[in-house]
């Protein structure tokens, strides 16, 4: 077993962590079907890397995600702390030692299920009561799909997923809304204020410590407001207790928070508005895309190992955790910062479609990165999911890994000094609470359609049923105007004698030297990454 434990930390962290459970759960779901497509239940991923075996008091069997989530009090909408299939309750210790006084309770209503929420409760009862279980008509799920896509104001009015009583971490006395939390200061003392960094580590020490071999974490955080400072304390907690395991951090922004709504537009849609019709302010709809990027991204970790005689027709290039940080860091300079680009959906491996290459049909989702860059020293991870190959058929292993050799060899100036390639011939399943993103030129499968559909609306998940998904990691210097700008900031507004900003980041707890420390470790960064300098310093 090579666990991974998952953190999500933030309100978007915790959109995207919705989707990316639903699908999990929905892969789930469709390995037991016996109508389901056969690629389904061949997947050959072991779900056991995310998700943990328990039961319940009464010894109900349960299946839950390894994960520990962490928001706003209030956050949880119709959903209990607890989850729904257990009936203990983790109670929050009061963060008043001593109070003698009156004491007095505000208690409001419990938040109404919404109209999906509310089929799946009819569903569990119906498993409870041993009744058949009835699909539901074609008019229902429709009603369901049109609710979500105009009434989702929690994560968790989306979400199919059981979560253990230990998951679910809401900030004890902090009711407020996003935007009152968007600053730094406001939660640079959460973490070690009473008893909730005590609390919060115990929640990680519950899931890691029944790991039988942990092979890494990943971290979901909001990169921006009080959940930044929250989830610094917190990483630098997780580095002294567990220095051994390897650490992925994923640092994710709403698109409400950006400045530039031109520059927000970009960074989602990009290339992808041509498939995709994103409202980008719906938090529902761009943290769909994060989750189908972050899936994609980590199928590696999850693929069943293979003896060095044997071969499988479902997956190839299978790594662990450790595995990928050391490829893109630990090489011949030192980046700790990798850019996640993705194609969703993929276009297909062969026929007209192949003209736009799979390289060139990647977007970046990490915003301010360069673009046309010509890195030699380029290292990168892709992972290919249900590539469609010729005559709209699914592509075998070897056919999807030769497209992506082809296409770097059709575009030399993008090719990277060494690609790992990993491929599941499984692609993204498109469960029923997932929005209505896709454009008219995509088919049932996800396959890219050479004219539009008549039906201009949106489609969602009764239209398209799957998506073959294509994502990429790399360690390159298109990082650099990402790194470039936080490094002039720091020093334009932090550290210059006068600067606007020096009294206000002082009172977040930085003196001068420490933020002189992260320009210099900064600068390093930009020196490894940018040639010239390289070149320069070893003129001198």
């Amino acid at each position: 077993m090579r666990e991974i434990v998952t953190v999500q930390v933030g309100g978007f962290a915790n959109f995207v962590g919705s989707h990316f459970w639903n699908f999990q759960d929905e892969l789930l779901g469709l390995a037991d079907d016996p109508e389901s497509d056969p690629i389904f239940k061949n997947q050959r991923l072991n779900m056991d890397v995310l998700y943990r075996a328990g039961e319940t008091q009464m010894g109900v069997a349960t299946y839950t995600p390894r994960v520990v989530s962490v928001n706003f009090q209030g956050s949880l909408g119709s959903m209990s702390s607890s989850g729904t299939i257990y009936s203990e309750k983790i109670s929050a210790r009061s963060n008043i030692s001593t109070w003698f006084g009156n004491v007095t309770t505000h208690a409001s209503e419990p938040r109404k299920k919404n109209l999906f929420l509310e089929s799946l409760y009819e569903e569990e009862q119906d498993k409870v009561r041993g009744r058949e279980n009835d699909n539901m008509s074609e008019s229902q799920d429709k009603d369901i799909v049109e609710c979500l896509d105009k009434g989702v104001e929690y994560w968790t009015d989306f979400s199919k997923v059981h979560y253990h009583p230990q998951s679910l971490y809401e900030l004890s006395g902090l009711w407020m809304d996003s935007q009152d939390f968007n600053n730094y200061g406001i939660g640079r003392d959460i973490f070690s204020e009473g008893s909730r960094g005590e609390e919060l580590s115990e929640r990680l020490r519950f899931f890691v410590e029944e790991c039988d071999h942990i092979q890494g974490i990943q971290f979901l955080v909001d990169d921006s407001g009080g959940f930044s400072a929250l989830a610094a304390d917190f990483l630098e907690n997780i580095a002294d207790d567990y220095t051994n395991i390897p650490l992925l951090l994923y640092s994710v922004r709403s698109p409400s928070l950006h400045t530039n709504t031109r520059s927000s537009k970009r960074s989602i849609s990009g290339k992808a508005s041509k498939y995709l019709l994103l409202q980008d302010e719906k938090l529902y709809h761009s943290s769909a895309v994060y989750a189908a990027a972050l899936h994609s991204s980590i199928i590696p970790f999850r693929m069943e190992p293979l003896s060095s005689a044997l071969d499988s027709s479902e997956v190839s290039g299978a790594m662990d955790v450790n595995t990928l940080v050391q490829m893109l860091s630990g090489r011949d300079r030192q980046n700790i910062v990798a850019i996640l680009d993705a194609a969703i959906p993929s276009p297909a491996l062969s026929g007209k479609q192949s003209e736009n290459t799979l390289v060139m049909d990647l977007q970046p989702l990490t915003p301010e990165v360069a673009e046309d860059v010509e890195d030699t020293r380029a290292i990168e991870s892709m992972s290919l999911l249900g590539a469609i190959g010729s005559e709209g058929i699914e592509a075998s292993i070897s056919e999807a890994k030769d497209a992506v050799h082809a296409s770097y060899e059709q575009n030399t100036s993008v090719r990277p000094l060494f690609c790992n390639v990993s491929v599941s011939r499984c692609p993204l399943p498109v469960p029923l609470p997932f929005p209505r993103i896709f454009g008219n030129l995509i088919g049932r499968k996800g396959e890219i359609l050479g004219s539009p559909l008549s039906d201009s609306l949106p489609r969602g998940p009764l239209d398209v049923h799957s998506v073959p998904l294509a994502t990429r990691l790399r360690s390159s210097s298109a990082i650099l105007p990402f790194l470039e700008r936080r490094m002039g900031n720091l020093q334009k507004y932090g550290i210059q004698w006068g600067a606007v900003g020096s009294d206000l980041v002082r009172t977040w707890g930085f003196g001068r030297e420490e933020l002189q420390e992260m320009r210099e470790n900064l600068s390093k960064m930009v020196a490894e990454l940018n040639p010239q300098l390289l070149e320069s310093s070893d003129s001198d």
